[in-house]
């Protein structure tokens, strides 16, 4: 009987510390995902800051449309040379190494760009922020992807959409704090520099601080596998997952060769055809369908739009606080739902609510009168334009914004993974630059009721490719993950 129960006692001890390791290994993934999520948290910051500098560098440097020009926009280019930059090298260096890369490149950045009195130089210096933002773009999504259990996947690399949002909020409230003690963002703060330089300087803070807790994170286990670094693939697993997992994530990655050469563009077409895998079709399809919806067109030119319809400068700080709030309700509730309900789901959702609300504020933009000095009039509709406005963002945040990041690390194989995330990305970013660009010439060219029902058609594009192309990927292993290579499609004849 002493014997049962001492057996009794020294299995519930095991069953405890199981169950004890098991929530270790859950601390440690998420620990880990919180400090690779922190990249994306400095993408929201960096290209948010520049909103509240405007006055400083048109003191500086003396342009006449400095909001509009390639001191604004050469971050979104950067961004795109980033992610393609990112293909090249993650496979080589790895996913970790990257994101060190990136963070240097960041701290770098954040300093010249408020030191500087050169246009040029502060052109460099931002774009070597955007090719930082662009390597975190790509590789924050993959790296979370390579090491969440499939379970928690998608809430996980969620983190990274979130983060950025809650970047782009400090951004904007740090800018608002300095602008306050400074006076103007003009005037000199503190070491006889002007508020806008610090602006830029306060972002070190989180660069460093995301620099330093790079160190303490383990590389992917995928990636060492695929390198053929077995050992240390089970040995990093062992500590995510625990043993018994470990060994048979372990067991699936050996029906995964390790690489044969690094990934070329000719491994993204199919074997001995001249036809490019469907999966990267769908994933260029899904990164430029995020920007064509016309999501960057509200939050940059937002506060200009409701200018002109009549809301005040106090309104609009308002409006803006509020959307940002809008967008982390949204994301909040993708977070705690998409590793139940699905990703397609919520794309779904996303889309036909982006269609309908976009179809609302084209029909007030549509009924819109001008004054006698062209200035717009929405009379009774500026609150329809105003509230779908915000639910539009909303159903954006909901889906489009964290979910496509999620599928997109999802959807490669390993082969291919960091290339094609790469390619996705470059999309992405480039897409992002042309819509910002366009905006105005569109707005002389047909006005904002024409202007705003191109973005609705997109969204509803966006429906019928997800009805038709678009699979589930939830709780799977992303070894298990392969429909995305069902229809082959023809580069050329």
């Amino acid at each position: 009987m002493d014997q049962l129960k001492s057996d009794h006692n020294h299995s519930t001890q095991i069953s405890n510390n199981s169950s004890f390791h098991r929530s270790e290994n859950l601390i440690f993934v998420i620990s880990v995902c919180l400090i690779s999520s922190l990249g994306g948290f400095l993408v929201g910051f960096d290209t948010g800051v520049i909103n509240g500098t405007f006055d400083g560098l048109y003191s500086v440097f003396g342009s006449n449309h400095v909001a509009s020009g390639f001191n604004v926009t050469a971050i979104l280019l950067g961004g795109a040379a980033g992610a393609l930059l990112s293909g090249l090298f993650v496979d080589r260096l790895g996913r970790r190494s990257m994101l060190i890369v990136a963070a240097n490149f960041l701290v770098i950045s954040a300093w010249g760009a408020g030191i500087t009195d050169s246009s040029i130089g502060f052109i460099l210096y931002r774009m070597l922020g955007g090719i930082a933002i662009g390597v975190l773009s790509v590789i924050t999504p993959i790296y979370i992807a390579e090491i969440a259990p499939s379970q928690y996947r998608g809430r996980l690399i969620g983190l990274q959409y979130m983060a950025i949002l809650l970047g782009l909020l400090s951004a904007s409230l740090s800018n608002d704090v300095l602008v306050n003690i400074a006076g103007k963002s003009t005037h000199l703060l503190w070491l006889d520099a002007e508020a806008w330089r610090w602006m830029f300087w306060i972002e070190l803070f989180p660069a460093f601080l995301f620099l330093f807790l790079l160190f303490f994170i383990p590389e992917s286990p995928r990636f060492l596998a695929a390198i053929g670094n077995q050992r240390a693939a089970h040995e990093v697993l062992i500590r995510l997952h625990g043993q018994q997992k470990a060994a048979s994530v372990v067991a699936k990655l050996k029906l995964t060769l390790p690489l044969t050469h690094y990934p070329t563009m000719a491994d993204l077409l199919e074997n001995g055809q001249k036809r490019i895998k469907s999966v990267l079709w769908l994933a260029l399809a899904l990164a430029a369908l995020q920007q064509l919806m016309g999501i960057n067109v509200i939050y940059y030119y937002g506060v200009v739009l409701w200018q002109g319809v009549g809301f005040s400068e106090t309104d609009t700080l308002l409006i803006t606080i509020i959307t940002g709030m809008v967008s982390i309700a949204g994301c909040c509730l993708t977070l705690i739902f998409i590793d139940k309900c699905g990703r397609k789901p919520f794309l779904i959702i996303g889309s036909m609510g982006m269609t309908l609300t976009l179809g609302l504020i084209v029909y007030a933009f549509a009924n819109a009168e001008f004054g006698l000095n062209g200035e717009l009039n929405l009379g009774t509709y500026d609150w329809l334009a105003l509230i779908s406005a915000n639910v539009y963002v909303f159903f954006f945040s909901l889906s489009w914004g964290p979910v496509t990041w999620t599928l997109l690390a999802e959807m490669f194989p390993q082969k291919i993974r960091g290339l094609g995330m790469a390619l996705s990305g470059c999309t992405l970013w480039l897409v992002h630059y042309v819509m910002i660009r366009s905006f105005p010439f569109l707005l002389k060219v047909f006005g904002l009721a024409q202007t705003y029902s191109f973005y609705c058609l997109f969204t509803l594009f966006s429906v019928l490719l997800l009805l038709r192309y678009i699979h589930e990927t939830k709780r799977q292993t992303l070894e298990d993950i392969h429909q995305f290579e069902l229809i082959p499609i023809p580069l050329y004849k």
